[in-house]
Parts: C-alpha cells; sequence; structure tokens
C-alpha cells in the first residue's frame, strides 16, 4: 500500500472526492459564465458601432453627385467618426491617435467590416455609402473597449474569487458533514479494537440493523462473539492440557526418582534414570512456559521483568559445553515474565553453544520501544537462503545435533506471544539470532 494511502484517511479521501468534483464543476461554470459574458460585450459592442454608423448614414446628403455632410446626430459624446469621399477626407474627429487614425483610413475604400486597434483598444466599423447602386464614400465609426474589457476582467475576478469562497465552503461543509457521519464509526473501532484486548464481554448492543451504522454495530457484535469464543475455547483447551500434560508427568518423574534411588541398580542404569528425572523437569517447564504464555497472549495482560537478569539466569543454566559466554550491554525492562524470557533464550544459547567454536555473546540494547537481545556465536552461522526455514517447527539445520530440531520455532512462538519476535541475522559471521521483545 502506498504511502498516501496510509497516510490520508476515510474522510480525507471522500473530502478529496468531493473538493475535486466541486471544483471541476465551478471551474467549468465560471469559465461558461466569463465566454458568455465576453460574447455578449463583444456583442454589445458592435451594436453599438452599428448604431453609429447609422446614425451618420442618415446624415448624409448627396449634391451633384457628391456627397455632403450634413449636422451630425446629437448623441451627448463626442464620437469618433470618418467619412471619405474616395480617398478625400469629409470630416474626421478633433482627437484621434495616429493608429487608429491609419486603420480609419485603412477602411476607407473597402467593404462593410471591423478592426481592432491594440493601443489605445479600440473597435473602428466602415460602412460603405451607395447611392442609386454606386459608391460614393465610406463612414467608419469607433468606440473603445476599454469599458468592455473592464467589465470583463472585473467578471473574471468576482468569479474566481466567488469560486474559490465556493469551493472553500464546501470542503469546510463536507469536512464537518464526513467528521459528524464517521465519528461514531471511529469511537465504535476504537471500542471494538480496546474490547478485544481487554473485556471480549462489552457489546455495542445498538439493537436491529436498520441503517448503515446500527448494521456496522451488528456485525462488529458478532464478531466479538465469535472472538470471545475462540478465546474460551483456547483457555479450556490450555487448562485441559496443562492437566493431562501434568499428571504423566508427574508419574514418569516419580518413578524415575525412585528407579534412581534404588541401593541395587547398575550406576549406568541410575545415571539413565537421572537423565530421565531432568527430561521429565524440563518437560515440566516447559509446559508451564507454555501454559502461562497462552493464558497470558488470550488475556491480553503480559507480565514485566528485568531482561539483564533473565538472561544471566538463561546463561548460567545453558550448561557447561566448553564454551565461554559473555554478556554485553545494558538493561530494561519487557513486557513479559523472566521465565518466559529464559525460555525464548534458551533454544538460541543451546544452538550457540553447541555450534561455537570457542566463545559466544550475548549483547543487550535498546531499539525505540524494543529492546534486542543478540545471541552470537562463531560457529559456522546459519545456511544461506535458510534464514526463515529453520523456524519451521522440527526443523534441523545442516550441523543439527540428535533431538527435535533447532527448538526456534519454539523461541519465536513464545516471543511472538509477547509481541516480539525472534530473527536469525543472515549478514553475521557466524550464528546471530535476535530477540526483539516490546519495552515495559
Amino acid at each position: 500500500m502506498r504511502r498516501g494511502a496510509r497516510t490520508r484517511g476515510l474522510r480525507g479521501r471522500l473530502i478529496l472526492v468531493v473538493l475535486s468534483a466541486v471544483a471541476v464543476g465551478v471551474a467549468l461554470i465560471v469559465t461558461a459564465f466569463n465566454l458568455v459574458l465576453d460574447q455578449q460585450l463583444d456583442s454589445d459592442l458592435n451594436g453599438l458601432l452599428a448604431a453609429r454608423a447609422g446614425a451618420q448614414l442618415s446624415t448624409l446628403d448627396v449634391a451633384n453627385g457628391r456627397l455632403a455632410v450634413g449636422e451630425a446626430p446629437d448623441e451627448g459624446t463626442d464620437a469618433p467618426v470618418w467619412i471619405f469621399a474616395g480617398a478625400r477626407t469629409l470630416e474626421r474627429p478633433r482627437r484621434a491617435s495616429p493608429s487608429v487614425e491609419r486603420a480609419a483610413r485603412e477602411l476607407a475604400n473597402g467593404p462593410r467590416r471591423s478592426i481592432d486597434v491594440s493601443s489605445p483598444s479600440t473597435r473602428l466599423l466602415a460602412g460603405p455609402v451607395r447611392r442609386g447602386g454606386r459608391r460614393l464614400g465610406t463612414v467608419v465609426v469607433a468606440a473603445s473597449k476599454a469599458p468592455y474589457e473592464r467589465t470583463a476582467r472585473t467578471a473574471l475576478i468576482a468569479s474566481l474569487v466567488l469560486a474559490l469562497v465556493l469551493v472553500l465552503a464546501v470542503g469546510l461543509i463536507a469536512r464537518w458533514l464526513l467528521g459528524a457521519t464517521l465519528r461514531p464509526v471511529a469511537r465504535m473501532t476504537a471500542d471494538a479494537a480496546e474490547w478485544s484486548e481487554r473485556d471480549l464481554d462489552r457489546r455495542f448492543a445498538l439493537g436491529p440493523a436498520t441503517d448503515e451504522l446500527t448494521t456496522l454495530a451488528a456485525t462488529l457484535d458478532s464478531l466479538l462473539d465469535r472472538l470471545a469464543a475462540g478465546m474460551r475455547r483456547e483457555r479450556r483447551l490450555t487448562s485441559e492440557m496443562s492437566h493431562e500434560l501434568r499428571t504423566p508427568l508427574a508419574k514418569i518423574s516419580t518413578q524415575a526418582q525412585l528407579l534412581a534411588s534404588a541401593p541395587d541398580l547398575p550406576p549406568e542404569r541410575a545415571a539413565e534414570a537421572e537423565a530421565i528425572v531432568r527430561a521429565a523437569s524440563g518437560m515440566r517447564e516447559v509446559i508451564e512456559v507454555l501454559m502461562s504464555a497462552a493464558r497470558a497472549e488470550s488475556d491480553g495482560r503480559p507480565g514485566s521483568s528485568d531482561v539483564a537478569a533473565a538472561v544471566r539466569a538463561a546463561v548460567e543454566a545453558a550448561g557447561e559445553r566448553g564454551v565461554a559466554i559473555d554478556v554485553a550491554g545494558g538493561g530494561g525492562r519487557v513486557s513479559a515474565e523472566q521465565t518466559l524470557v529464559e525460555r525464548i533464550l534458551a533454544p538460541l544459547l543451546d544452538n550457540a553453544t553447541r555450534f561455537a567454536r570457542a566463545r559466544a555473546t550475548v549483547t543487550v540494547a535498546r531499539r525505540s520501544q524494543w529492546l534486542e537481545v543478540g545471541v552470537e556465536d562463531d560457529g559456522p552461522g546459519v545456511p544461506a537462503g535458510e534464514e526463515n526455514a529453520i523456524f519451521e517447527p522440527g526443523r534441523r539445520g545442516d550441523h543439527s545435533h540428535d533431538g527435535a530440531g533447532l527448538g526456534l520455532s519454539l523461541a519465536r512462538r513464545l516471543a511472538r506471544s509477547a509481541g516480539g519476535d525472534v530473527e536469525a541475522d543472515p549478514d553475521a559471521p557466524g550464528g546471530r539470532f535476535v530477540v526483539r521483545l516490546p519495552a515495559a
């Protein structure tokens, strides 16, 4: 999943969709409005020029086959007007810029048409004067485009400001509405997550599903029901397994102790009986740890312990194999019982002492919210490509000893029950495993 999708929630995505749709719609409306306004203003300017040209044509007389300028209509303005008789100018405005004057002369003998002058912004319209089918001259009228351009520019700025205000208003309203709509959903989600960890008997109980919210509540209630039933079955199985396994182990341990204490037992048989007693004791300890981890995982209430003390106890219990084990680093408290931490480290230390050539090292370091315990040896290390395969139950490495695999699957299972993990470091020169547990 992309980072943008992770950091932007449902409300953010919905607001983005709403704003995008509103922005596109408003942009289309603003564009259409300004295009229509421009066309209307252009039409008004052309109408004004046509009216002026018509008024001037009505004042012209013909005397002896020539144009004669009569009295100009009173328009209340000093409108620029040129009257040409061929190349001869009969009338021109008192004040006209050179560019407008040149444009008017270009229109003197042409057809009816209009041209625009950029500086000053002016439009000119030429109208031929005909009498009896013969062309006698040309009337050219002009009008400034500045008022129309100013109106179009003002309308454009106002429409853009209005569009921006509208988009912002819609965004704020959408944010408020979506927040009010999704707030119960977020609250229900947080409650369901908390109940799944602390109190599986709590329910929303909003009644029959009549809308989306009550449907979600009913679905979450059903999910919590199934989760609670699964947890109850796991607790019941844990209790039953604990009872069923303890009883035969107690019998085995008792019989082995009686056998080992027999006065006439040969020494080799007594050693075997002592080994059985130690194995039964180790199995009982493993069962206790597994049961404790299962209960802590199902209850969601892990304990805490000093990681340095757990490391020292695990190193002492590793036994003497002629391999020195160094302990380095600091300490701290982890969110797991000490016996659980010891059982996590036991298979790793067992492997380190078995495969090390001369030395093994245990280091403790703090990494943000984690405490990491590294178990390293100078042995052959983990074969390339088997960093994950060695954690499969019953899996043995290329240099494995007799027994039920390396025990790494048990270490990872216990670490994950405490909210952590166990990983192999493929880049280490020897064998190196890292136990990561949440700091208390």
